[in-house]
């Protein structure tokens, strides 16, 4: 018996350190973190929807919250790895919020009650930390309601947010969390958390307006639990209005400091990090937790002074997203982004523009691996991307691949080829919630086969999958409002963007007020028509559909409206509407006559 729980021990240690990516925990030596001997310095990413999707924007639904896929997960390290980062932060563990809608998942529905799937989620990331060889900033608290956090642990007590941090039943109740969370034994790899080499540090919270009374005692239960990490202060130090608490510098518990910067103007940027840097004084490890909103050289100039400041670790820009499962990326526009920035897609994309997304991630890319001391080089060929079932002609969808900067669309009579090139660089960031491409060449009554193949500067991937055979019964003229060019004719049209998280973050749109026309006309005959709009009431329609076969006699549709209103109060979201009408014979033109000021996002024509 003795002999045989010996054999446990070993088998047991042995799938521990298979498990692990890393040789060693990150450890403080002075100002500076190391890795084993060697110093650890880095620039790199938060991903606050790494563990947690609050993105969900298909137009149909009414909850934006969900849990992320393997292949999202995937998708977000290799990013980071490609463009050189070695450090991720995510937000927050989700707290159950009444502003969510009903259906959505969360991660602590009540005082020590945990939902295993969604902590399943955090045993996949930390896996694939170690797959990647990435490491984990793992912040416990969130001190806003966006995602769950301080209000709504005192939210479910009947308390205000400010007692969380006196009141010794919350402060009991965030403590079950942290165990539960501390002390979880993964479920893909058997290691403890305690025990994951993959986690950098433990962070008290993100932004947390906490006095050090309870930032002291959350550190201390902490280290108690778990004696091989570093311990993070996540007090609220930004902008320069606060810096690092001088009184963490002296708690033994508190390993490392950060603070955050969103200020538009460079030089206050790094005057403030300067203000914190004083009263740090080498004292311990600093980190630039968070910054961004700031243009790419002012961005720059920034990631230079950090460079030079052998007192400052390293920094972690905000933020990026990753690929959707049902093609192109999430979306995210930040709100104190000033009316310009939004969540990065690597390796930036024209539809980033405004925000000099491309040239940015050029830059950044080229810092964070020399501040390892490697130069960033080209990066290599994507992988082969998976293209999805395909279904109608004009919503061909794929799951996009890490670093890809377009897509070569291919079709063919034959599973086996001659392939075609039908879309060339087709890029997966331009068109948000629809599809991806739409092969408006394609024959109604044939039989096509298609593949995609991924490309970047370094070179083209394997081809994807193949999809095939797919006949389609009808074709599609379909319109996204990015211009005037697709509508027959239009009155009082005004294509508008800005505010994009209210439009389920749909970049383009074409706004009408009462009085306002779209006229769309069709060579075949009308099979079906679809319109994706938003409006400010749930309970009125502002669009009225007619219908005619010369342009001349009109009649009105016969109309099925879907109204999508969310119960979300976290956002000012629009409520969306889908008007369709499936009826009419030898019907080729349709007018969309306003009733009251609506958001036009989408309008599909079927015909054949």
């Amino acid at each position: 018996m003795k002999k045989l729980k010996i054999l446990i021990l070993l088998l047991t240690a042995a799938i521990s350190v298979s498990a692990q990516g890393f040789e060693h925990f990150v450890t403080a030596k002075g100002n500076q973190l190391m890795d084993g001997d060697e110093p650890m310095r880095f620039f790199s990413w938060n991903i606050p929807n790494l563990n947690y999707v609050e993105d969900e924007m298909e137009f149909g639904r009414t909850n934006p919250y969900d849990l992320p896929t393997e292949f999202e997960m995937r998708d977000a390290f290799e990013t980071v790895k490609r463009m050189g980062g070695t450090v991720i932060r995510i937000y927050t563990i989700p707290v159950r919020n009444t502003d969510f809608p009903e259906d959505a998942v969360t991660f602590v529905e009540a005082p020590g009650e945990f939902n295993e799937e969604a902590f399943k989620v955090n045993d996949m990331m930390l896996a694939l930390a170690n797959e990647y060889e990435i490491r984990i900033i793992f912040s416990l608290l969130n001190n806003w309601p966006w995602m769950g956090g301080r209000p709504n642990y005192a939210a479910f007590r009947g308390k205000d947010k400010d007692e969380f941090w006196t009141d010794k039943q919350l402060i009991k109740d965030f403590k079950k969390t942290v165990e539960f969370t501390v002390n979880r034994t993964n479920t893909i790899t058997g290691v403890k958390y305690k025990d994951d080499k993959s986690i950098l540090c433990w962070e008290t919270g993100n932004e947390l307006e906490s006095p050090y009374s309870w930032t002291k005692e959350i550190a201390a239960y902490v280290k108690r639990l778990d004696k091989n990490h570093l311990f993070m202060d996540g007090f609220f130090a930004i902008d320069g209005r606060t810096t690092v608490m001088r009184e963490s510098l002296a708690d033994p518990n508190i390993d490392i400091v950060s603070s955050h910067h969103y200020e538009p103007n460079p030089i206050k940027m790094m005057k403030h990090i300067d203000n914190n840097l004083r009263v740090v004084k080498g004292q311990k490890p600093y980190i630039v937790g968070e910054f961004g909103f700031a243009s790419t050289k002012g961005m720059e100039a920034v990631m230079q002074k950090i460079m030079a400041e052998k007192d400052i670790v390293g920094g972690l820009t905000w933020s990026i997203r990753y690929h959707h499962r049902d093609g192109g990326f999430y979306h995210h526009s930040e709100p104190l982004g000033n009316g310009i920035y939004k969540s990065f897609h690597y390796p930036g994309f024209h539809s980033g523009l405004v925000y000099d997304e491309k040239d940015f991630l050029d830059m950044y890319r080229r810092y964070a691996f020399e501040i390892r001391g490697m130069e960033a080089g080209v990066d290599e060929a994507p992988n082969a991307p998976k293209l999805l079932e395909i279904v109608e002609s004009h919503d061909i969808r794929w799951q996009g691949s890490a670093g890809a900067s377009g897509y070569h669309v291919q079709r063919s009579e034959s599973a086996e080829g001659p392939w075609e090139v039908i879309g060339y660089n087709v890029s997966d960031a331009a068109i948000q919630t629809f599809a991806n491409f739409h092969d408006e060449s394609a024959e109604l009554g044939k039989s096509y086969y298609y593949q995609v193949l991924a490309t970047n500067q370094g070179g083209e991937s394997e081809p994807s999958n193949v999809v095939g055979p797919v006949v389609y019964e009808y074709q599609a003229l379909v319109d996204n409002w990015v211009n005037y060019g697709k509508a027959f004719d239009s009155k009082d049209i005004e294509l508008v963007t800005g505010d994009d998280r209210s439009f389920k973050e749909i970049t383009s749109r074409a706004k009408g007020k009462k009085g306002s026309e779209m006229l769309y006309h069709v060579e075949g005959e009308l099979v079906g028509f679809k319109v994706y709009a938003f409006e400010e009431n749930p309970d009125t329609s502002s669009l009225k559909i007619e219908i005619s076969g010369d342009g001349e006699r009109w009649n009105e549709a016969d109309t099925q409206t879907e109204v999508y209103a969310s119960k979300e109060k976290n956002y000012a979201y629009q409520v969306p509407k889908f008007y369709q009408v499936s009826e009419g014979e030898n019907i080729r033109y349709i007018r969309i006559s306003f009733q009251d000021v609506a958001q036009i996002a989408r309008v599909e024509l079927l015909y054949k």
